[in-house]
């Protein structure tokens, strides 16, 4: 199983964090795939050393891939956690308060968004 942290939004507008769990089926040689999920394009991005961004909402629902370098993400409640390299967030905070991010590292930053 693959595990991604989903940042959202309640009834309050408040932010939340919520991980689970997306099940992979064993295909042999070629590993372990999930279900093709349908998406809407894809966006590179690249962010300053000095990357701290206040409370914002996400622009849509989106995946984001962290590729290199990790970041810490405050919700609107105060609950801090740390992502690093290679994991994969879906934000859907489109709404409410939103959430910080800052780098963990001063290093330029790239991660990749996934539209839904």
């Amino acid at each position: 199983m693959f595990i991604i942290t989903r940042i959202y939004s309640d009834e309050n507008g408040e932010s939340h964090f919520e991980d689970f769990t997306i099940p992979l089926t064993n295909q042999g040689d070629i590993g372990f795939l999930s279900e093709e999920q349908t998406v809407g394009g894809i966006i590179f991005r690249e962010v300053a050393p000095s990357y701290n961004y206040d409370f914002h909402n996400a622009p849509q629902r989106q995946y984001i891939i962290l590729l290199d370098g990790g970041v810490e993400i405050e919700t609107s409640l105060g609950v801090k956690r740390k992502f690093q390299t290679g994991e994969v967030l879906l934000v859907e905070d489109i709404n409410g308060k939103g959430h910080k991010t800052k780098n963990l590292e001063n290093r330029t930053r790239k991660s990749i968004f996934i539209p839904l």
